[in-house]
């Protein structure tokens, strides 16, 4: 891919995904099917940097940077195809070091250039995410309409919308659990 590209995103709590997808296809979303994926996140000195495998699918490294929100947040990214994920995860482990694996299953559904997720991941629970690509001149701008109306028609509520990706969740959580050192007097 050259250049980077540009997507509207949004993510939230989903109390009912049996639900969220029935209301996704009665919009006419197209089903894309059901990934499972495992992103290996690394620690970069810029935005985040994770390893994504999805068997039968290529390997893809994904860089990208986006801020912590939980409105509509925009986020720039760029992937890059990998032939030997084994030997590029090892590789990057031994010069950046693992921050967190994040494991999902995933089921993509498309609408009108928005790609809604409805996600399972391993230790945090039940997620929907819309994801809007910047594909015309307006860019970003000309998407937001698109994310506001499945937002609503998918019953996605504020107070469910959460500001944070799947790795920051997760190692928050690990860090919650930490056994913490008892002080001694």
């Amino acid at each position: 891919m050259e250049g980077r590209g540009r997507n509207l995103e949004i993510k939230a709590l989903d109390p009912d995904p049996a639900t969220t997808l029935s209301a996704a296809l009665a919009l006419g979303a197209e089903d894309r099917g059901t990934l499972h994926q495992r992103d290996t996140y690394f620690h970069a000195v810029h935005g985040r940097l994770k390893l994504r495998e999805q068997p039968p699918e290529s390997a893809q490294l994904i860089s990208y940077s986006r801020a912590d929100a939980s409105a509509p947040r925009p986020s720039l990214y760029r992937i890059a195809e990998v032939a030997d994920p084994s030997t590029l995860a090892a590789t990057l482990a031994d010069s950046l070091g693992v921050r967190v694996l994040v494991e999902k299953t995933r089921r993509l559904l498309l609408w009108r250039n928005v790609r809604v997720h409805v996600d399972r991941v391993e230790g945090l629970g039940h997620f929907v995410e819309l994801e809007a690509v910047a594909s015309t001149a307006d860019g970003l701008d000309a998407e937001r309409p698109r994310i506001e109306h499945l937002t609503d028609a998918l019953g996605i509520r504020a107070a469910r919308l959460v500001s944070s990706g799947y790795a920051e969740m997760l190692e928050a959580r690990r860090a919650a659990l930490r056994p913490r050192g008892r002080l001694v007097v």
